[in-house]
């Protein structure tokens, strides 16, 4: 693992829990001399991850579509800075280029680049690791609505298995490091038993 793409909040005024949250997990990326993949971002959780990253020395690399790349919202110090021109064309290059993916706490934007590279190691797309940062139990709820769907049958087993869950930074790139593709992950697609 070389490259972790993270997807988190950009909002402003977030409570200050989070905020440190996300400079741990940029201070901890940067530390284990992985580059940082995000969405160029300056504000919210975005900008404390970089921020953190960058002051640890780390390489950070930022992908913006061409409408979000204004002095308000884009990142001026970044490593690198990547300019696409659409929104799609900007999650595919993130995933092109990353070794695995986090969620920090988020709103629409980062649930579904979440969902949309979960789905994508689901399909066999990819056999990337994907982590969520379930800081102050921000995550609590949409984890009982995953396990509900599992118990409901709408998610196999195994594919529960292709995210981990943690509250420390250094503890869920751990598990990522560690990751083993869970066995049977075609099954949905043969329907065998």
């Amino acid at each position: 693992m070389k490259s972790i793409c993270v997807y988190c909040g950009s909002s402003d005024k977030l409570p200050e829990v989070y905020l440190q949250a996300a400079a741990e997990m940029g201070k901890t990326i940067a530390r284990q001399g992985l580059r940082l993949i995000y969405g160029a971002g300056s504000t919210g959780l975005m900008g404390a991850l970089a921020d953190a990253a960058l002051e640890e020395g780390g390489e950070v690399m930022g992908i913006i579509p061409n409408y979000f790349n204004t002095p308000v919202l884009a990142h001026p110090n970044l490593t690198q800075l990547e300019i696409v021109d659409t929104l799609h064309q900007r999650k595919a290059r993130m995933v092109e280029l990353a070794d695995a993916f986090v969620a920090l706490p988020g709103g629409f934007g980062t649930l579904e680049e979440f969902f949309e590279v979960l789905t994508w190691a689901q399909i066999g797309l990819h056999q990337k690791p994907v982590g969520l940062l379930n800081i102050r139990g921000y995550y609590n709820l949409l984890l009982s609505m995953i396990e509900q769907a599992q118990r409901e049958g709408f998610i196999y087993d195994e594919h529960r298995a292709l995210f981990y869950v943690e509250e420390n930074p250094a503890e869920l790139l751990n598990e990522l490091k560690n990751h083993q593709p869970p066995k049977g992950i075609e099954r949905w697609m043969t329907r065998e038993k």
